[in-house]
């Protein structure tokens, strides 16, 4: 019997009508450090446990209306770095997905909107740019470049106090590019920087540097396992973005000409969260390879991004680009972050992410803490 609700897509959505927004490119600042831009977590903080390594993974976290949710994702992170029983899975850092600030990335807006929420959190905290840390407030009466504020705070060439930090404890960090890779005793993680356009953009030049990181990261299989990360989602169901055709090209051209493909997508951008499986077909490229694509954009932002409904005509699935893709699960009416897990074992490395949510209020009761909403355990 057909069912007369209301049923969302459970596909990857293409929003109709979306204009066109190249003009808004912005060239990169020039990095801080040296190519191929890797950056040792051991040099910022050692692992204890060679075979174990936790961290947590957030995005679009900023908020220029209110920090509210923020504050509440913040606080359940460092719960679980206080946790009172230790079972060696206590996260070591977070890995930041881009929109640190709105809506300008202006320097302003890092002691509200970054610096003062995430004062109590214990660990390092790495960062890849978004698109509102890239934008240029025209109306700003301080003249800056694209990146500037955000260069200051994650890609400084030593760690020091930031001077619009409001004399935070937190130094700068000291990543050497905008797009870089943090080496992990147990992953290689790469992270992208897609522009200031709404559906995102990649030089030439990082691509080929793409290319390079995964061929790389690949002849260190399977001793560590390859985790990209990039700003823009390639694939999403929402109603505000929907999926980018630039990131979708960019990736699959790319893992198509190498035959290479990471463990493991994290994207932000859309404010929700939801977990795609990508079913490669037969081949000599991916022959049955099943690759997840994570959005997790539902960091603080204080509005969410609802999956789109099947009725609504602005939205189209049944592309090419979407064959094999399904959206396995979903949460659009809650914040949240996400705890990524690795650990190696004699049978190889087992990387686990787990979703956890907050209630949808400014302030959640004494004893309700965030709750585990989804899990995936991956073999690698």
């Amino acid at each position: 019997m057909r069912s007369s609700y209301p049923q969302k897509f459970s596909k990857p959505v293409f929003k109709k009508d979306v204009p066109d927004d190249s003009f808004k490119y912005l060239p990169a600042p020039k990095p801080s450090g040296k190519y191929p831009y890797h950056l040792d977590l051991e040099s910022i903080d050692p692992v204890p446990d060679q075979n174990k390594l936790a961290f947590h993974m957030v995005g679009d976290t900023g908020s220029i209306r209110t920090p509210d949710f923020q504050k509440l994702v913040v606080g359940e992170m460092v719960k679980q770095f206080e946790a009172a029983e230790k079972t060696g899975y206590e996260p070591q850092f977070l890995f930041h997905l881009g929109d640190v600030v709105y809506n300008h990335g202006e320097a302003s807006q890092y002691q509200r909107q970054f610096f003062e929420p995430y004062q109590k959190y214990p660990g390092p905290i790495f960062a890849i740019p978004g698109n509102h840390d890239s934008d240029i407030n025209p109306d700003s009466p301080v003249r800056y470049n694209s990146l500037d504020a955000f260069k200051a705070v994650f890609c400084d060439t030593e760690r020091r106090t930031v001077s619009f930090s409001g004399n935070a404890a937190r130094k700068s960090m000291v990543q050497p590019n905008v797009y870089w890779t943090l080496l992990t005793p147990l992953a290689n993680i790469i992270g992208m920087y897609s522009n200031v356009t709404k559906f995102g953009v990649v030089t030439d030049e990082q691509r080929d540097w793409l290319v390079h990181e995964l061929k790389r990261a690949d002849s260190e299989r399977p001793d560590k396992a390859v985790i990209l990360c990039l700003h823009h989602s390639p694939y999403s169901a929402d109603i505000n973005h929907g999926s980018s055709m630039p990131m979708i090209e960019l990736l699959e051209g790319v893992f198509e000409e190498t035959g290479i493909y990471p463990d493991i997508v994290f994207s932000g951008h859309v404010h929700s969260y939801q977990r795609f499986s990508r079913h490669y077909p037969g081949g000599d490229h991916g022959s049955g390879r099943v690759l997840p694509f994570i959005v997790a954009g539902s960091g603080g932002y204080d509005e969410l991004h609802p999956v789109a409904y099947t009725s609504d005509y602005r939205f189209k699935s049944d592309l090419p680009e979407f064959e094999g893709i399904n959206l396995e699960s979903s949460c659009d009416t809650k914040h949240g972050f996400l705890k990524v897990l690795l650990e190696r074992t004699t049978d190889g490395i087992t990387l686990t992410v787990e979703f956890y949510t907050l209630p949808h209020e400014r302030r959640v009761e004494v004893g309700v803490h965030a709750a585990l909403e989804d899990r995936l355990v991956l073999k690698i």
